[in-house]
């Protein structure tokens, strides 16, 4: 189907406002602007904390989302750990704010939000060690979080899921953290020699919201060398086996450019054996995923992808 009416009117408007990293000076630059567009809070939950916790190279900022509940009474729930997306350049904790709150409440669970290192000041594997840095911590402290360790999800969004997607490989070969659940919402799967081959890539490469040259721009400031394009911890498709790995939901959009490399990641876990869902979201673009203010279908998407985490998570009391 074309894209949605909704959908092209809101993409028309971003585009008036949303940082186009390809076309500015610097990533300072664009993260400034993201800045500036100040997105609100649309939830109220239980708390929210600010901290830092120990990371490989200095310490790392999270947010800490209690759902909407008294503290008293929660003990042993769903633990998120969401990774946000940007193209491992622009966000942070403020720019996934609202998302974060979405799954705190939906899932009655405790949200960690990880502020890992941005590029290009800190390349890969700046991302990735702190991205698995935040989830160790998650499971060596989910008693004082009040998370059940047997519960821990990893999800994220574009590069979030990227992110994500790595994090449930080295949780399954290092095995500090058995996790329960990994969501990836569009993420970034082949940064290789492959990435444009899919078609999704011409057939959505402009017009949607993310372009294929923005994905090219993230993707230079992202990787040191050429060559780290092949690494699994880059492009998680490549790993030797993707057998063992946590089940997993992918949402992709439509008529977004990364949509076929999400669609075929699920695939490959599928073949290997991982229980996995796919869910394309029709006539959406790339991002819509955080707009269910505005956007029906992100709603729908939200509903299937709390609803799958709950499936795979459900004890008699969550």
């Amino acid at each position: 189907m074309p894209i949605a009416p909704d959908a092209a009117a809101l993409i028309e408007m971003l585009d008036q406002v949303f940082p186009k990293v390809d076309e500015v000076d610097s990533a300072f630059a664009a993260r400034e602007q993201m800045k500036a567009l100040n997105l609100p809070s649309q939830e109220e939950v239980g708390s929210v904390q600010d901290r830092t916790i120990n990371g490989p190279n200095g310490p790392i900022p999270v947010r800490i989302y209690q759902p909407k509940l008294s503290s008293e009474s929660i003990s042993g729930r769903i633990g998120v750990v969401y990774f946000h997306g940007g193209g491992w350049v622009i966000c942070d904790l403020d720019s996934h704010d609202g998302i974060c709150r979405r799954f705190a409440n939906a899932l009655n669970a405790i949200v960690i939000s990880v502020d890992y290192r941005l590029a290009p000041e800190n390349q890969f594997p700046a991302a990735v060690d702190d991205a698995w840095a935040a989830t160790q911590w998650v499971g060596g402290n989910a008693d004082e979080l009040g998370i059940d360790v047997t519960r821990v999800v990893v999800a994220g969004d574009s590069a979030g899921g990227n992110l994500a997607a790595v994090v449930a490989q080295k949780a399954r070969d290092e095995g500090e953290i058995e996790l329960a659940y990994q969501l990836l919402i569009y993420p970034v799967i082949d940064n290789s020699t492959t990435r444009n081959d899919y078609p999704s890539k011409t057939e959505n490469s402009t017009g949607y919201f993310l372009t294929k040259g923005q994905m090219e721009w993230y993707r230079n400031q992202y990787l040191p060398s050429e060559a780290e394009g092949e690494n699994p911890h880059v492009s998680p498709h490549l790993a030797s086996s993707l057998s063992g790995l946590a089940p997993a939901g992918i949402v992709t959009a439509e008529m977004d450019p990364l949509r076929d490399e999400g669609e075929h990641y699920g695939k490959l876990l599928i073949e290997a054996g991982v229980e996995t869902t796919i869910y394309r979201a029709p006539g959406m673009f790339h991002g819509f995923f955080n707009m269910e203010v505005v956007l029906p279908s992100a709603r729908d998407a939200q509903e299937v992808a709390f609803n799958l985490i709950k499936d795979a998570l459900t004890t008699e009391e969550t």
